[in-house]
């Protein structure tokens, strides 16, 4: 028996030498460490020999086995320590790599003209006025000679708000009251686009929100022939240079 455990002990250690792997290591252990393993037979055993040789067995099986679980425990250190460098080398990035080129989308077509009535306005001298889509009856209506018993009304399907007198404009007009408001009396030259909206139903033509783009220009010697030269040239550079015009 003693020279069983012997045996057993060196093959044990030269097999743990090679493991290399938390796989591999449990498969030791339950080989011998198990509960089938010799080494636990051994123990299970020992009330079976005679009772001279129980002492000297025991206590050699019981070494045995302290060792071997020492070892383990040892080779279980070692292996988590390969496992973690295997890990990190395959979690490596190459830093010298070229980095991936992004997706680049693109804009809306109506973003798409926007910009471009943007910029040929901008080289004719104008510049972009932002007004607010939450507008009040008296600027969206009232100022723009729109009472609240006038039949023009009836035009408008609009959207009002919980709170009195507050609704989402209707056309960008209100704007004009604000920039007059706000550059008075300074000349003013002024395009004001922006998002309107109407209660109105959604159909393959029409929608309750649509864009507008309107100007005004207010100044000294300003006559019909400007508002038509601006119109004009506005036509021609949007659509080409060769475009017809035509005021009815």
């Amino acid at each position: 028996m003693l020279e069983q455990l012997h045996d057993i002990r060196e093959r044990a250690m030269a097999a743990l030498a090679g493991v290399d792997s938390l796989a591999a290591l449990e498969a030791w252990r339950t080989e011998y460490l198990g509960k089938k393993s010799f080494v636990t037979t051994a123990l299970k055993g020992i009330g079976q020999l005679p009772p001279e040789d129980r002492p000297v067995v025991g206590k050699a099986a019981h070494e045995l086995r302290l060792a071997l679980e020492a070892a383990l425990e040892e080779a279980r250190q070692r292996v988590l320590a390969l496992e973690q460098e295997r890990a990190a080398q395959a979690e490596r990035v190459d830093v010298t790599l070229p980095g991936r080129p992004a997706t680049v989308g693109r804009l809306h077509p109506i973003t798409q003209i926007l910009y471009e009535i943007y910029n040929i306005f901008g080289e004719m001298g104008f510049q972009v006025y932002d007004a607010p889509e939450v507008e009040t009856d008296e600027l969206n209506f009232q100022l723009l000679n729109l009472p609240p018993d006038h039949p023009a009304r009836d035009m408008w399907s609009t959207f009002y708000t919980t709170r009195e007198g507050i609704l989402l404009r209707t056309h960008t007009s209100p704007g004009q009251i604000r920039a007059m408001r706000q550059f008075c009396p300074e000349p003013i030259r002024v395009i004001l686009p922006g998002r309107v909206y109407r209660y109105e139903a959604v159909t393959a033509r029409s929608e309750s929100m649509f864009h507008q783009v309107e100007g005004l220009a207010v100044g000294p010697r300003i006559t019909m022939a400007d508002l038509k030269g601006v119109l004009t040239d506005f036509a021609r550079r949007l659509y080409g240079e060769r475009r017809q015009v035509r005021f009815r």
